[in-house]
């Protein structure tokens, strides 16, 4: 047998998984720390890793044109505002909501940040370590790209810009509401800075524009350049601080527990906590109308295929559809917790003794109406955040001083995630979760499979996941890896790897709730983030997602009604 020396050369992908995992230990260690400087000598790991990275979520961040979906991608998940401020202060829920300052929500993340005065903007964190490790990394992104403009535009150390700069200001601070040929004007010379065509921008303008901030694109160029000018020209650098309270808070559980304590106050306020209980992890929505929608439809609606209603619910304008749909579900048994602990997640709780199953299209067996199953809908946790909320709910409860394990039955995540073959709208069942980074796995039985789902017009795979630790950080020769490995990976997604751990602790170490608890997983495709154009920065799923994510609901409660 020969033994031929392998040369080993380190892989873009070698290169890429430890540029990760640099990142991550650095924002660790800049978290510790209590502040940095991103543009400073402390950021520049963060910087070098990211851009060493080339995430395809940020497109070409390593190029000297801007990146424009991924600019778009990042202001929708941090408050409005936030490009100009020099200081960011990452902190706990510290009593701002009971101040004057109005809270910023960002569109496509709920969480609660302030604009304290015009320098410092205040986000609030309250879904553990994920949550820290996203805004950073989408800061890093916005002032790598800030530092693009400020080169693209100073022309000696005096800090002298150029024309098209000046006209943008001008463009910017004018007091007059644009019109449509000053708008031109202003995108051209905005163009010329960026490195973009004129068309890419006028294309991208209206995705930026809100109805507050009409012409927000040419905003946000103005204040990510103007702050980066200042950075080079009078080494005035932003700074990022994280707040004392929140160092010594994360990873207490401290929201998890409250936010577990106060639904187990309900549920046993309503005599349900020693029922049995079914967990789905999934959105609010699909399993209130997978139950109910039918038994509000009438005339020619009732005829229709229940997937054009599903599609029609899914659409924010058909408010009175919606509001039937809620209203039945209420009156037959449906709780409904608003989070107050600053979790983010919300819950709906059904109990199955009091809905008229005639009326829903499932079928309920006999020994389930004896049994009265009660089912717990918890909205989606976020990365960490999913080990945090269902380990402490999985904890048993002091009922005057007696100690009660809830009897769970089985636990069900229903989640999006990113798609390595196939694409948006297909349907992924993971037989193990990994943990990106590490070689930690965990494989389970999962109760749904392939077959399941044989006849429901999705494409279905089944094979491994890998949980990672954010998914904006992922590029094409990491995800190549994943999919080529001997790991045969079929997707990625931020909880799945949590939720096992918490189940596996719960069932089978700490004995609180019952060791053959039934697990189900499964994920709907957001995107495919190896085709070009199917990143999740290339816009979100709209009715494709519809079907996956009624046709999984509609297993996992088939299951559940008939166990």
């Amino acid at each position: 047998m020969s033994t031929t020396k392998k040369i080993h050369e380190r892989t873009r992908a070698q290169e890429s998984s430890s540029a990760i995992e640099r990142m991550y230990i650095t924002m660790r260690h800049l978290f510790n720390r209590g502040f940095y400087k991103p543009m400073g000598v402390s950021g520049e790991t963060l910087r070098e890793a990211l851009l060493l990275l080339r995430p395809e979520i940020y497109g070409s961040i390593g190029e000297e044109k801007a990146e424009l979906e991924g600019l778009l991608y990042v202001v929708d998940r941090l408050p409005q505002g936030i490009e100009e401020c020099t200081f960011i202060n990452l902190t706990s829920d510290e009593g701002y909501a009971n101040s004057h300052f109005e809270p910023i929500i960002p569109p496509k993340r709920r969480r609660n940040c302030y604009r304290i005065d015009k320098e410092q903007m205040n986000i609030e964190i309250t879904r553990g370590r994920s949550e820290i490790y996203d805004i950073l990394t989408h800061l890093t992104f916005l002032f790598v790209e800030s530092h693009k403009i400020s080169k693209r535009v100073i022309i000696d150390e005096e800090g002298t810009t150029v024309r098209d700069w000046q006209k943008l200001e001008k463009a910017v601070t004018s007091t007059k509401k644009l019109t449509q040929k000053e708008r031109e004007i202003a995108i051209t010379h905005t163009a010329n800075i960026l490195g973009r065509t004129f068309n890419e921008l006028t294309e991208a303008y209206p995705k930026f524009s809100t109805e507050s901030q009409p012409e927000r694109l040419l905003h946000i160029v103005y204040w990510l350049g103007k702050l980066a000018i200042e950075e080079t020209v009078n080494n005035n650098k932003r700074t990022i601080t994280f707040s004392p309270v929140l160092r010594e808070r994360l990873g207490h559980h401290i929201h998890g527990e409250i936010w577990a304590d106060a639904i187990k106050s309900v549920l046993h306020n309503n005599g349900l906590l020693e029922r049995p209980i079914h967990i789905i992890s999934a959105n609010m929505h699909s399993v209130m109308n997978s139950i109910f929608a039918k038994a509000t439809l009438k005339g020619t609606d009732a005829k229709k295929d229940i997937f054009d209603t599903y599609e029609a619910l899914s659409d924010s304008k058909n408010s009175s559809l919606r509001n039937k749909v809620e209203k039945l579900a209420l009156q037959s048994g449906m709780l409904y917790i608003k989070d107050t602990s600053g979790t983010n997640i919300d819950v709906q709780i059904f109990d199955t003794d009091k809905i008229d199953f005639s009326k829903t299209g499932f079928k309920f067996s006999e020994e389930n109406k004896e049994n009265k199953p009660v089912i717990f809908v918890m909205d989606y946790a976020f990365g960490e955040q999913a080990y945090e909320t269902l380990d402490e709910f999985l904890k048993p409860i002091k009922v005057n001083s007696k100690k009660v394990h809830l009897d769970v039955k089985s636990i069900s995540i229903m989640g999006k995630s990113g798609i390595l073959e196939g694409g948006k709208g297909d349907v992924m069942i993971p037989s193990a979760h990994i943990f990106e980074g590490t070689a930690d796995n965990y494989p389970f039985k999962n109760e749904l499979s392939k077959n399941d789902l044989i006849d429901c017009d999705v494409d279905v795979f089944e094979g491994t996941m890998v949980t990672v630790l954010g998914t904006s950080l992922q590029n094409k020769e990491i995800l190549k890896f994943f999919k080529n490995s001997t790991w045969n990976v079929i997707g990625l997604e931020m909880e799945g790897a949590h939720y096992q751990k918490a189940i596996q602790a719960a069932s089978k170490v700490r004995g609180s709730i019952n060791k053959d608890v039934k697990v189900r997983y499964a994920y709907y495709a957001s995107d495919n983030p190896l085709e070009t154009g199917s990143t999740l920065a290339s816009g979100g799923l709209g009715t494709s997602g519809v079907r996956p994510t009624y046709v999984i609901t509609k297993k996992i409660l088939e299951q559940i009604f008939n166990s």
